[in-house]
């Protein structure tokens, strides 16, 4: 996700798949290709419609984005 040797580039990307992982169970074991597409599809879109993150004052990343577009 970054060059190599830029470790710190790369938090931003690590922090996101961490939330993915803790609060959407994408670090469960899934038995096939199809199952993984939906569960990682519908935790996306949990976390940029639903969730509302402390950093964007309570609001959503689609609430942020529709008010800056």
């Amino acid at each position: 996700m970054s060059e190599e040797n830029h470790c710190y580039e790369n938090a931003m990307a690590e922090r996101v798949n961490g939330i993915l992982k803790d609060e959407f169970y994408l670090d469960q074991t899934v038995t096939d290709l199809a199952h993984a597409k939906i569960a990682a599809k519908n935790a996306i879109k949990l976390y940029n419609e639903i969730r509302l993150h402390l950093s964007l004052d309570y609001q959503t990343p689609n609430m942020v984005y529709k008010l800056t577009a």
